[in-house]
């Protein structure tokens, strides 16, 4: 009987049974297609924003003391370098992929005939073979996808007599009169080399006054034979929250044991540079303050953004559902009328129609769902270039979600259920 009644209420209200499926969908498929955006974007848009460059920066730790205390340049610290073997250690860390690109640095006053410029050795290119076994492509040209190369060309460091090649920044070109092919002659007190300019640059700040050449070069011109002054590392992380803004201000020996692995354990910018620092003898490794706290900000107001889109397109299905299951309820008021002069309990006729809103659910919960996953695909390809992987996890939270939606938005008919009176209902008051 109870079967039948179902059956029958489904093929007499079939319009209004699609009504609510289809909003339930909409519902559903809204929360699905954000949901996943919202756990998949954490990494895309860490990508996206590895485009202004690293966000940590690692130096000798007594360079970094002198500069602190006294403001200077770290390049006339000359004591305080960096190992360049140990540039692979980077990719031994716990967070070894989620270091995206990272380039080392080493820099000298140079003179050019009467004037003096900044010449700065590092990779362009770089190809390392790591002790892992991976190998890894890597180099300032992922670093500085803002430049502009006016003229030219991207030093290839993988071309032979690349070393006697350079970059120059604009206003250098300028104020040298430098052209691409043009041969510069750059000396220090530890001898002088002839670069071939085959790349003019406009960076937008202090670096177009300086000469990029290669990190052998560079060395050679500084007599710091394989040492680094810095390095420049771009990693994917996890925006700060209080366990690691206390690492950061207290040093990790400040958390408990259990704190202490959480921190570790999760890709936060202060456990990455502790982690750098750990395998690079001597060295300070510290966020790039400016991009850290952007990253970390743009994550929070765009999961924010989708919640609110979940939460806005759910509400707006409970009201819509609202509003059908009532003028369900209204319609067939004379049959549930009937079935309770003839003895059936509330409880009985709210199990019959709260089952047809659930079975109408489901469906409308699948559909939206798949629907939901072809929002979330147009969202990854549009926003991202990218698909977005579908969570597990997104499953049974839409699940619980529509359900709760679907119960909030029938309340209004159950009470007016509950509240109906057979006699007034059969003599059509």
């Amino acid at each position: 009987m109870f079967f039948r009644m179902l059956r029958g209420a489904f093929f007499r209200q079939k319009g209004k049974m699609l009504m609510i499926a289809f909003t339930i969908m909409l519902g559903a498929s809204l929360a699905t297609a954000m949901l996943n955006v919202m756990f998949d974007v954490g990494d895309k848009v860490n990508q996206e924003l590895k485009a202004y460059g690293a966000n940590i920066t690692v130096k000798p730790k007594n360079s970094s003391i002198i500069e602190e205390m006294y403001d200077i340049d770290e390049s006339d610290v000359k004591s305080a370098h960096l190992k360049e073997d140990e540039l692979g250690n980077i990719k031994t860390i716990f967070w070894a992929f989620n270091i995206v690109d990272y380039t080392p640095f080493i820099d000298t006053r140079v003179r050019i005939g009467e004037d003096e410029a900044k010449l700065v050795g590092t990779w362009f290119n770089h190809h390392m073979e790591l002790a892992t076994g991976e190998t890894l492509d890597t180099g300032i040209a992922n670093l500085r996808t803002w430049w502009d190369l006016t003229e030219g060309n991207w030093l290839d460091e993988q071309k032979q007599g690349s070393e006697n090649e350079a970059m120059v920044g604009k206003l250098l070109a300028e104020k040298e009169n430098l052209r691409i092919g043009s041969t510069i002659t750059v000396s220090t007190d530890n001898g002088s080399r002839q670069l071939r300019v085959i790349g003019i640059y406009d960076a937008g700040g202090d670096e177009d006054d300086y000469i990029y050449t290669t990190l052998p070069a560079a060395q050679q011109l500084a007599d710091c034979s394989g040492l680094i002054s810095s390095i420049e590392v771009s990693a994917l992380t996890t925006p700060d929250n209080e366990l690691s803004r206390k690492a950061a201000k207290n040093g990790p020996e400040s958390l408990s044991v259990t704190d202490y692995e959480t921190w570790y354990c999760t890709a936060y910018v202060s456990s990455i540079c502790y982690q750098i620092q750990e395998v690079i003898t001597n060295s300070v490794a510290a966020p790039v303050r400016q991009v850290a706290e952007s990253e970390g900000a743009i994550m929070d107001k765009t999961q924010l953004l989708m919640i609110l889109i979940t939460i806005f397109s759910l509400i707006g299905s409970a009201l819509g559902i609202s509003n059908l299951v009532t003028a369900s309820v209204m319609e067939r008021s004379n049959e549930i009328g009937l079935m309770k002069a003839i003895g059936a309990k509330d409880s009985s006729v709210l199990g019959v129609v709260l089952t047809e809103i659930m079975l109408t659910a489901v469906v409308g919960g699948v559909a939206g769902y798949f629907a939901g996953y072809g929002f979330a695909q147009i969202i990854g390809q549009s926003v991202f270039g990218s698909e977005i992987e579908m969570k597990l996890m997104v499953v049974p939270i839409v699940a619980v979600l529509i359900t709760a939606v679907t119960l909030a938005g029938s309340l209004p008919a159950i009470r007016m259920l509950l509240r109906l009176r057979p006699a007034e209902v059969l003599h059509g008051r």
